[in-house]
């Protein structure tokens, strides 16, 4: 198994297939406007499927479809029933808003999706228009029961919590996922690229997340970690299940073993890293598998990035990057790497 500087593994890949999202999230999009990826940068099916391929040879077993909005890309069926043909490619899943997915989900999974994860950080349609600037919130509820329906499990729901935004529904979102068959996952806020208005007050440690679900649910037993998974996961006396990802305060950078690559085909050792290996000109410039697979097994073997745990021991810990700077390089964005 391939491995880098610490001893992990390359196992999984998120792969952005757009830049594009049709919300604007406080914690991602805050700002007015955005630059984006030229269209003629953007990997085609055919390139993503290839991009699958090398990992895949490399040991990876697992794509993430990522964006931006991955349901915003209009082939995206296609990529999926590529991907998912890939020898060595165990399972492909989707991160998504979904406000579109109840309109594709039989055709993503006729394609070979297997799993899908939410993102859902409030039940309030005047707190979702607010927070994210959409009035589609009953639309993100339709996908969620259309993948039920349709026979999609392992469904997870992803809350970004912020205090004194969402951190007082907290009980409210454990309670629809349950309703809808989803386990929920809390997120602490991430000072990443893109969280232009992240402040260290606005993050709600894992800690207090668990301890205000205790209190209106009871005891919660650990169920500790799945592998590399980034959440650290409870089950209440009900049986409901849900996870924490303490990414800001409890970071688990030495068990991540995941690579990711933009829509552009950019590869990015970490979702903090500012080193990358462009991949889209080694493709079109028509270098072989084999040229493609040894610089990212060079790239793996030397990568050495902990950027949450080097975020985490700073003394003073402010905006990652400023809004004038990401005006600079848009793969600085979180909505470019497929966070």
């Amino acid at each position: 198994m391939l491995s880098d500087q610490h001893g992990r593994p390359l196992a999984s890949l998120r792969l952005s297939v757009t830049d594009r999202c049709n919300l604007r999230c406080s914690y991602c999009m805050p700002e007015s406007d955005y630059a984006w990826l030229p269209e003629s940068s953007i990997l085609s099916p055919d390139e993503l499927a290839r991009v699958a391929r090398v990992f895949s040879s490399l040991g990876v077993r697992k794509v993430r479809l990522t964006g931006g909005e991955p349901l915003l890309r209009p082939e995206l069926s296609e990529i999926v029933r590529r991907i998912a043909s890939v020898g060595g490619v165990g399972e492909v899943a989707l991160t998504t808003n979904g406000v579109l997915f109840a309109e594709q989900a039989a055709a993503l999974r006729d394609a070979g999706l297997k799993r899908v994860t939410f993102s859902l950080d409030t039940l309030d349609a005047a707190r979702a228009k607010e927070l994210s600037r959409t009035t589609r919130l009953a639309d993100v509820f339709a996908g969620l029961e259309r993948a039920y329906d349709l026979g999609y499990r392992e469904t997870k729901i992803n809350t970004v919590v912020m205090r004194g935004i969402n951190d007082d529904e907290l009980v409210k979102i454990l309670d629809f996922g349950r309703r809808v068959d989803a386990e929920v996952r809390f997120l602490e806020y991430m000072d990443v690229g893109g969280a232009t208005h992240w402040s260290m007050s606005q993050v709600v440690p894992k800690g207090e997340i668990l301890a205000h679900l205790e209190k209106a649910k009871g005891k919660a037993q650990p169920l500790g970690t799945d592998g590399p998974a980034p959440a650290t996961r409870y089950r209440l006396a009900d049986g409901t299940t849900f996870g924490i990802v303490a990414s800001t305060t409890e970071p688990f950078c030495m068990r991540c073993d995941r690579a990711r690559v933009t829509a552009d085909g950019v590869y990015f050792p970490c979702l903090y890293a500012e080193k990358n290996i462009d991949l889209r000109t080694r493709i079109r410039q028509n270098a072989s598998d084999d040229e493609l697979a040894q610089v990212l097994e060079e790239a793996w073997r030397a990568r050495n990035d902990r950027g949450a745990e080097v975020r985490a021991a700073l003394k003073t810990r402010d905006v990652l990057i400023p809004a004038s700077r990401l005006r600079e390089n848009t793969h600085w964005e979180m909505h470019t790497r497929g966070g």
